[in-house]
């Protein structure tokens, strides 16, 4: 499934995973993310962080009417104020997808799977 953009030229067709690597490097590219997490932590191991290759699995986009709702799962580091980092990634995100790839967000949803205590 691809995000479809209209424009004069023509239609635009945007893969998923090309949205999650956006999104997946707009979130660890946070102050107190550690990593993204998968979203089926059963299935995939309980707080495993996902290396770059494979942020798609820790992203969930779903096509709206005018535009995209997007979850993220991320790992966050202990001692950090997890609803100060969680509004600094929706911030990101969102601000990442408009001006990178022209796609606006309704929403960012940040699904915190676990803390991580940082390393020194």
């Amino acid at each position: 499934m691809a995000v479809k953009i209209k424009t004069p030229a023509g239609m635009i067709d945007i893969a998923n995973d090309v949205i999650a690597t956006v999104v997946g490097g707009a979130a660890t590219d946070n102050y107190g993310v550690v990593g993204m997490a998968s979203r089926n932590p059963l299935k995939d191991g309980v707080n495993q962080i996902l290396g770059r290759d494979s942020f798609h699995q820790g992203v969930v986009i779903r096509q709206q009417d005018n535009g995209i709702a997007v979850d993220v799962y991320i790992i966050v580091g202990y001692g950090t104020k997890i609803s100060a980092v969680s509004k600094s990634v929706q911030e990101k995100v969102k601000y990442n997808l408009e001006a990178m790839l022209g796609v606006t967000a309704n929403s960012v949803n940040i699904m915190v799977q676990g803390v991580r205590v940082l390393g020194d």
